[in-house]
């Protein structure tokens, strides 16, 4: 079962002056501003490409290391899934870096990492990602 997605963006101005809104039109989210000053500076309660990529990041990751875990037996009590998606202007997007804190009864720490780095590995959204370096930290708690 395939599954699309929509969003739009309508924008007006030029890039340093200009606004945006972002509409979530799948999922009937609200609608979020958006700007180069939020993306370069203070977000002001405005978002970004990098800080909606990272939300992205964050719930594919965290779903599929459920998935990897699932199939290794185990059950997580919690995932709580960070990533810092680094923007350089004039260069692009730098590097991701997703952190996860996990409590998973009766995992040990090599299995933990194993099976997270293989999720971070496979995650569809770390595989559209790709030409970025990705590094993960974990940790069980």
């Amino acid at each position: 079962m395939t599954a699309t997605r929509n969003a739009s963006t309508r924008w007006t101005g030029d890039l340093q002056e200009g606004n945006g809104v972002t509409s979530f039109l799948s999922s009937g989210l609200p609608d979020t501003p958006v700007t180069w000053a939020a993306r370069t500076n203070n977000p002001e309660g405005k978002t970004s490409p990098e800080e909606l990529i990272a939300a992205a990041h964050t719930s594919c990751f965290s779903m599929a290391f459920s998935a990897a875990l699932a199939k290794a037996g185990h059950t997580a009590e919690e995932i709580v899934t960070e990533a810092a998606v680094t923007f350089k202007p004039g260069t692009g997007i730098t590097d991701i870096a997703l952190t996860v804190n996990a409590k998973i009864p009766g995992l040990d720490n090599d299995e933990f990492q194993k099976i997270a780095h293989g999720a971070k590995e496979n995650c569809p959204v770390s595989q559209a990602l790709k030409a970025v370096p990705i590094s993960l930290e974990a940790t069980l708690g």
